[in-house]
């Protein structure tokens, strides 16, 4: 993820050059009709949490370890940022998100608590991450954001982009009931995350290039209708 996250703060330092054009927005113009998204991820994020007691238990393995420490401060970071550039832009998605965020960590906060590891969040106010390589991303991400309507939403999707390619890295290393459910739940939730902001953007006459994932997987998703969570483990 270091080298992801390198790159990731390096095309964020160069985005404003490839959407100089759209320097003249000022204000929040993207689709407001979120509604129905909102209503959906906090129903499915509830759906998720409510479940997680009804999956068994079992021992983790250092890569799970790692692994759920690192989701849990990923998942502030997406949560601390949406709420910063909510504030700057008022833009409905960056609310509803944030809310889907806080979900996402409390599921992460719960198995860490369900397999007796210490909470890297912690006290940690907003923006303070125990990881470098998170701390310096955010950092970053709240610099691009901050300039204009079109950079935060790009900013959006460049984080839901990240946190796909993560969670796919740490399906890979767990073979857990209970961190599979959760991160297939996140992991559906990233996606439609990502077409929200796609979908924002596109309303801002801006076409989305992926960083991260492959052309090929994005249009799947991208072309994918909203997705709906399921209870107990399912797909």
């Amino acid at each position: 993820m270091k080298k992801i996250s390198f790159s990731l703060l390096m095309t964020l330092a160069i985005m404003i050059t490839a959407i100089g054009c759209d320097k003249g927005i000022t204000g929040p113009t993207a689709d407001e009709s979120m509604g129905q998204y909102s209503n959906y991820m906090d129903q499915d994020a509830a759906s998720m949490l409510a479940s997680i007691d009804d999956i068994a238990a079992d021992s983790v393995s250092v890569d799970e370890t790692n692994g759920l420490l690192y989701m849990r401060e990923e998942e502030k970071l997406a949560r601390d940022v949406y709420s910063v550039l909510y504030d700057k832009w008022n833009l409905r998605p960056f609310s509803n998100i944030t809310r889907s965020e806080q979900m996402h960590m409390d599921a992460i906060l719960s198995l860490l608590t369900r397999y007796s590891l210490q909470d890297p969040v912690g006290g940690n106010g907003a923006g303070v991450f125990n990881n470098e390589v998170l701390q310096n991303l955010y950092n970053g991400l709240i610099v691009e954001g901050n300039k204009s309507v079109v950079d935060a939403l790009k900013v959006g999707a460049t984080i839901e982009e990240v946190d796909i390619v993560d969670l796919q890295k740490h399906l890979q290393e767990t073979d857990n009931q209970d961190i599979t459910f959760v991160y297939d739940n996140l992991m559906r939730g990233s996606r439609n995350h990502l077409r929200a902001f796609v979908k924002n953007l596109k309303m801002q006459g801006v076409t989305y290039v992926p960083q991260y994932l492959s052309t090929a997987e994005f249009e799947q998703i991208i072309s994918g209708s909203m997705e709906r969570g399921r209870r107990n483990g399912s797909n």
